[in-house]
C-alpha cells in the first residue's frame, strides 16, 4: 500500500468517526493508524502498512465509532510524559490535571498522599521528580488498584500502593499530621446524563458525586486535614462549577488561603489551601 492511499484510508475513517459523534475525529483515526503500525503519528507518512492493515484498522475505527474511549482501544492514556496503562474499570487520565501535577511538583516537603490514585498520574509524576519523596497513592476499587500497581511497577515502584476510601476516617492513622503534600482527583461531576458518551465508560464511583459533585471532596477534606502537618498545602480537582463551593469546605475545614487555579480554556478547576496551624 502506498502512502497516498494509506492518507485516503485515515481520511475515510476519519469522515467515519465524524459522522459518529466523535469529538477529534482527524486526530484520533491518525492515532489509532499509528497505533496499528506502531510509529509515532508523525512517521505515518513513512509507515508500511501490512497486509491486514486496512482489515485491521476497520475494526479499531469500528470501535471508535461505539464510543469506546480511545485510551481503551490503545491501552495507554499520555500523562506528563509518560503512557499510563488504562482500560475498562480505571478514570482515564485527563490533560487538564496536570496543571494539578505542575502545582504539586512546585511544593515543598518528603511525603506525600494522592487520594483517590486511580492509574496512579498524580502519585507516579511526583515520585518520578522526587526519588527520595515517600508517596502514598490511595485507591478504593480493586480493579483500578490492579491497573494502579502496573504502572507504580513500571514507572515509579518506590509509590507505596494503599487500598483505603479517601474519605475513610482512619485512612493512613499513622501519618496523622506528618504529611506535607495532599493531592486529589477525586469523583466531583454532579449526576447527570448530559456528557459525552465517553465520559460514562469510566467507573461511575470516579466520576460522579452527588447531586451537586461535592460528596466525595467534603468527605475527604476532613482526612486531609488529619494527615497534613501545621503548614502543609494540599490541591483538589473539582468540577467547573465548584470553585466556590471547594474554597468555602477548605476554609470551613481548617484551611486557609484557599487559591484558584484555572486549566488551559481558563475554568476554575483547582482549588490549593494550606492547614491552618493549631
Amino acid at each position: 500500500m502506498k502512502p497516498s492511499n494509506l492518507r485516503e484510508t485515515i481520511a475515510r475513517a476519519a469522515q467515519t468517526l465524524a459522522g459518529a459523534g466523535v469529538s477529534a475525529p482527524e486526530v484520533d483515526a491518525r492515532l489509532l493508524a499509528a497505533h496499528l503500525l506502531g510509529v509515532a503519528p508523525t512517521q505515518l507518512l513513512f509507515a508500511e502498512p501490512t497486509a491486514d492493515f486496512d482489515e485491521r484498522y476497520a475494526e479499531l475505527i469500528a470501535r471508535r465509532a461505539a464510543r469506546e474511549p480511545l485510551q481503551h482501544i490503545v491501552g495507554t492514556a499520555p500523562f506528563f510524559g509518560i503512557d499510563l496503562q488504562v482500560g475498562p474499570g480505571v478514570f482515564i487520565p485527563r490533560p487538564e490535571t496536570e496543571v494539578l501535577a505542575e502545582w504539586a511538583l512546585a511544593q515543598r516537603g518528603s511525603t506525600v498522599v494522592d487520594l483517590g490514585s486511580g492509574t496512579g498520574a498524580l502519585a507516579i509524576t511526583i515520585a518520578r521528580a522526587r526519588p527520595e519523596a515517600k508517596v502514598y497513592a490511595v485507591e478504593r476499587s480493586e480493579k483500578a488498584r490492579g491497573y494502579l500497581r502496573s504502572n507504580v511497577e513500571k514507572f515509579a515502584p518506590q509509590v507505596a500502593v494503599v487500598a483505603g476510601d479517601m474519605t475513610d476516617p482512619d485512612l493512613l492513622r499513622e501519618l496523622d499530621g506528618a504529611v506535607d503534600l495532599v493531592v486529589t482527583n477525586p469523583p466531583y461531576v454532579p449526576e447527570t446524563p448530559q456528557l459525552q458518551q465517553e465520559v460514562y465508560a469510566d467507573p461511575r464511583e470516579a466520576v460522579f458525586s452527588g447531586d451537586d459533585g461535592m460528596a466525595a471532596i467534603n468527605g475527604l477534606v476532613p482526612v486531609a486535614k488529619r494527615l497534613l502537618r501545621d503548614g502543609g498545602v494540599i490541591g483538589i480537582e473539582h468540577d467547573d462549577t465548584t470553585s466556590l463551593a471547594v474554597q468555602e469546605v477548605l476554609r470551613d475545614g481548617g484551611f486557609a488561603d484557599p487559591k484558584v487555579l484555572h486549566d488551559l480554556t481558563g475554568r476554575a478547576r483547582f482549588v490549593t489551601a494550606s492547614k491552618l496551624a493549631r
